[in-house]
């Protein structure tokens, strides 16, 4: 059954992406309310925010500002990024994004994706959020430079006549970060098999780097981005997030082309139940669709690397070994990784000899 459509599915796929820790930038038109709603998110939050306007920075700001000390350069940070070192959790706001120029754009690459700034680096509890209006509405605005839209999720920010009307009548409420269960990034690796099974079918989409300054801007598909939209998904399926916040983050992440045609062929999966399979394996019949069959496999193998038991474990060799006649490839690189994941103690199980060439060439069975 669908999820419910959400109100805004940009603030709930925001939240989304804070829960989640992945980078996210909110694009809208000035004066929608994007950066009233990412203070006030952070305050219903009870985080830290430190707002920094990129387009009044330098790159010393972000790359830090070189030092000598004790015959050594080192990389100072800026007082904001200490104090979010010292609250070990918060949101860094970085707001006007699209009129900062390239040289600050440059150093911001260290900041979004491995949360460095100079000789710091700013706890795993810091979310990094953004802002923008498009170019072409932003003052003196430059299109953001490939590398850095590569390393964001971006949502499109619109004021919705109705949302309006009640915020001014009874106030704004914020968007709504949801706390995700303990152990949800195990359904990220689930996630990757069906993106993995995706790629196999469609190799050419696995990166395809921008053509044009207005494209390069926005989300692109790469081998990061791809990975991106696995861990949104895998969020937002924590979150039980309605089906439009999902879809806009796996399209903010890879782009709007590489998305919708993922989320169309997801959708006509009709994949079986991994855990299903697991409970009882004999059952277990291999779609006869070349790429319907990968995203089983992987589906499956990724099930029981999430929770590696031994009954798991075993069982899915067995799912494994019926289709290995059927798809030999595609079951091979699903035994990969069950080799990968086998849990202290267990059993060699007799279908891990059809896959024994494979396996020892990978250097994963011995012997």
């Amino acid at each position: 059954m669908s999820a419910p459509a959400a109100a805004n599915p940009a603030a709930e796929a925001l939240g989304v992406a804070v829960a989640a820790r992945v980078p996210v930038l909110l694009w809208g038109a000035p004066g929608t309310g994007k950066t009233s709603a990412i203070r006030a998110m952070a305050q219903a939050m009870g985080l830290p925010c430190e707002t920094v306007i990129a387009s009044i920075r330098e790159p010393s700001d972000f790359a830090g500002l070189p030092i000598v000390a004790g015959g050594q350069v080192r990389f100072a940070p800026p007082a904001w990024a200490r104090r979010l070192a010292e609250a070990g959790r918060g949101l860094l706001f970085l707001d006007e994004l699209s009129t900062a120029p390239p040289a600050v754009q440059a150093a911001l690459l260290r900041v979004v994706l491995e949360r460095a700034v100079g000789d710091l680096t700013l706890p795993d509890e810091v979310a990094v959020v953004a802002a923008a209006n498009p170019p072409e509405q932003a003052a003196d605005g430059w299109d953001l430079t490939a590398p850095l839209a590569n390393r964001l999720c971006h949502l499109s920010w619109q004021a919705h006549p109705r949302a309006v009307a009640d915020g001014l009548a009874g106030g704004w409420a914020p968007p709504v970060v949801p706390a995700l269960p303990d152990g949800w990034q195990a359904d990220e690796i689930l996630c990757r098999g069906l993106v993995a099974a995706f790629l196999h079918v469609r190799p050419a989409l696995a990166c395809v780097p921008p053509s044009d300054p207005a494209s390069a801007g926005r989300g692109w598909p790469s081998p990061r981005t791809w990975e991106m939209a696995a861990r949104l998904m895998a969020a937002a399926g924590a979150a039980a997030a309605s089906d439009d916040a999902r879809f806009a983050l796996v399209r903010g992440a890879v782009g709007e082309g590489a998305g919708v045609e993922f989320l169309t062929w997801l959708a006509e999966m009709d994949l079986p139940d991994p855990e299903h399979v697991l409970a009882d394996p004999a059952s277990f019949r291999l779609p006869e669709r070349g790429d319907r069959a990968y995203a089983a496999l992987a589906a499956i193998a990724a099930a029981v690397a999430a929770d590696p038991t031994p009954q798991r474990w075993a069982a899915g060799w067995q799912a494994l070994g019926l289709a290995a006649d059927a798809a030999p490839d595609v079951a091979a690189v699903a035994a990969r990784v069950l080799a990968r994941c086998r849990p202290d103690g267990a059993a060699l199980p007799a279908e891990i000899r059809l896959f024994a060439p494979v396996l020892r060439d990978a250097g994963l069975l011995h012997g």
